[in-house]
């Protein structure tokens, strides 16, 4: 997956400029794989561009500014929703990369991931047990009707089978 980040090489804006550094400064030190696309030289990228950002996302004038991010074609947002995303500490999931390993969001996702894997072995466990009571007791209860004596015990019997082998022994 590609990151595509869409830029203006010759802004008369400096507020664009930073907004321009600091998303390619920050995917650099985060060591993601870009490819910066200039919309200034190239009417092709600035056309792709206007097309593909989403109206809600346009600005009232229509014409997104630059930096817009994109995932393949996938629209990841402008600078503000990068931001925010920065300050969350999920760039990652922003640009719909997985996280890198050994990273806190990694971890995370992997304790996830066992979780639901214990979850998992525990139902299959219970299904197991359930599925004995179905094919070992059922019958064996039903095979108790014709047995008509049973010995008298001081406990209970703790299931259907142990009542039924009292019950032949006597």
């Amino acid at each position: 997956m590609v990151i595509k980040v869409f830029l203006a090489s010759s802004s008369g804006s400096t507020a664009i400029k930073k907004k321009q550094q600091d998303v390619v400064g920050f995917l650099e030190a985060l060591r993601v794989e870009y490819d910066p696309l200039d919309i200034a030289c190239n009417e092709e990228n600035r056309m792709w561009m206007r097309q593909n950002v989403p109206e809600e996302k346009k600005p009232a004038n229509g014409i997104p500014l630059p930096p817009q991010i994109f995932n393949e074609e996938s629209y990841c947002g402008d600078y503000d929703t990068f931001f925010d995303a920065k300050e969350d500490n999920s760039v990652f999931a922003f640009l719909g990369l997985p996280p890198p390993p050994g990273s806190k969001a990694h971890a995370e996702e992997e304790e996830q991931d066992e979780a639901d894997d214990d979850r998992e072995e525990e139902e299959l466990r219970q299904l197991e047990v359930d599925s004995c009571d179905v094919f070992l007791y059922q019958p064996l209860a039903f095979l108790s009707l014709f047995c008509p004596f049973s010995i008298p015990h001081p406990f209970p019997p703790p299931c259907k089978l142990f009542s039924f082998i009292l019950r032949i022994k006597s």
